[in-house]
């Protein structure tokens, strides 16, 4: 018996501009903050970089007759800042050209074309000028957005302004594992309200530019919270995680500002309130079309005192609290596998905000892949489709207003700070050849397409 979903469920793969693209140096573009990331000693596993990644910039036309051969009717990609302005402010015609010719190809196949502006990768110029942590920022990125936009708006209806802002302020800036690689709490929180900054400065200049049907929204990580005593402190180890790793961007957008004991939880650092103008929370809660919801984990919260803490504090600001290791099923990226917290997490958000509809924009698992005889027989990512796939459909039944899933990813690719050791595609890269072959898991969605359900 077929799960199906609801008539018009947009499906589709996805990918980022750094992590597939390659031709780092081709047609005038400019060094991103990964570019100098990855060229640093011990930054990335075995010294990896974007360089050559997926040579999706020069293979985009064979990568687009996958999904045509899939029938995979939606595509969601990145525009590298740093190709169509090198500086971060000067237009490079070459660079708006590759996504002139990508955008049109995708349409020739029949596929939607879902365009996110910022996937992480900010250009080093603007780095050098201060950052995420510099206001200015967030103008900048106005500038590029209405850009972009005039080259591509007559033809992309899907507009995602940035993916993952809590990934490029906290981990960018607080724990400095990706990109630009800086650990400064205070900076961090600093540069996720700029980020929220440059989404509303975004959205405006999108909506300025006018044409019909247009749909804006953005990308936000959640993981929901789990833990495994209901007592006073374990409530309020899960309560600050989830103020700051889903709240923080959240609320914002929705119009109601910074939940008011988050802002307690981190006003030791200083720095978050003083970056707060007058006007700045009504510019970011520009209205969203949609709200897109990248689903990889749950995440298990103690208390700091806990016999199983370890003294790690996960986030910038947060004191008092601590996270367990995952259990059970994992995947290769250490990422536990329990898809009822991904049903959870989308009824959640419909109670939390019932007005605005959510596509998920990334879900997928990295798993150990072999080539044997022309096929990758990749069973567990079939069962972690299915049963996520599964997910998604448990929480439209019950209410939550779901319109489309986006498959992580289209292709193996360059897996930021773990290089090339995690492989997330449907589509097994070989990266020495640059060879493509379909892994089972592509069928089974293929599958789950044309049948617009399980």
């Amino acid at each position: 018996m077929t799960r199906e979903f609801p008539a018009g469920f947009r499906w589709g793969t996805a990918t980022a501009a750094y992590q597939v693209e390659g031709s780092t140096t081709a047609d005038g573009r400019g060094p991103s903050i990964w570019d100098t990331f990855a060229a640093q000693p011990g930054r990335v596993l075995d010294g990896a970089t974007g360089e050559r990644a997926c040579e999706h910039y020069l293979r985009y036309a064979e990568d687009i007759g996958l999904l045509n051969e899939l029938g995979i009717p939606h595509y969601r990609f990145s525009v590298a800042w740093s190709r169509v302005m090198p500086d971060g402010r000067t237009i490079e015609p070459r660079g708006l050209a590759f996504y002139d010719r990508l955008v049109d190809k995708l349409l020739e196949r029949g596929i939607t074309p879902m365009l996110t502006l910022y996937h992480w990768d900010l250009p080093q110029a603007l780095q050098d000028a201060g950052g995420w942590p510099n206001r200015d920022l967030a103008g900048y990125f106005a500038d590029y957005a209405q850009t972009v936009h005039k080259a591509l708006g007559d033809r992309v209806r899907q507009w995602t302004t940035i993916n993952e802002p809590f990934c490029a302020a906290f981990i960018g800036y607080g724990n400095g594992d990706h990109a630009p690689g800086i650990q400064d709490e205070g900076a961090a929180l600093v540069a996720a309200h700029n980020l929220l900054l440059a989404h509303g400065h975004a959205t405006r200049a999108i909506r300025a530019n006018g044409g019909d049907g247009q749909e804006v929204s953005i990308v936000l990580n959640f993981s929901p919270v789990l833990t495994d005593v209901d007592d006073s402190a374990h409530r309020e180890a899960a309560r600050k995680f989830d103020f700051l790793h889903n709240r923080f961007f959240l609320d914002p957008l929705l119009g109601r500002g910074y939940p008011a004991a988050l802002l307690e939880d981190l006003a030791h650092l200083g720095t978050l309130e003083p970056a707060i103008a007058d006007g700045d929370l009504d510019l970011i809660a520009q209205p969203l079309d949609l709200l897109g919801v990248n689903y990889y984990a749950p995440t298990r919260a103690v208390p700091l005192d806990a016999p199983e803490a370890d003294s790690n504090c996960p986030l910038p600001g947060l004191r008092g609290m601590d996270v367990q290791p995952p259990r059970g099923d994992v995947t290769s990226f250490g990422w536990e596998q329990r898809p009822e917290s991904f049903t959870d997490l989308l009824l959640w958000l419909h109670e939390h905000c019932p007005e605005l509809p959510l596509v998920v924009a990334e879900n997928g698992a990295a798993f150990a892949d072999e080539v044997v005889d022309g096929r990758v027989h990749d069973e567990k990512r079939v069962r972690y489709f299915a049963e996520h796939i599964g997910a998604v459909h448990d929480a439209i039944e019950r209410g939550a207003d779901v319109r489309g899933y986006l498959a992580w990813s289209l292709l193996d690719n360059f897996e930021w700070a773990r290089g090339y050791t995690q492989r997330f595609g449907i589509v097994h890269v070989d990266f020495e050849t640059q060879e493509r072959v379909l892994k089972d898991s592509a069928r089974f969605f293929a599958d789950v397409v044309a049948r617009n359900g399980l």
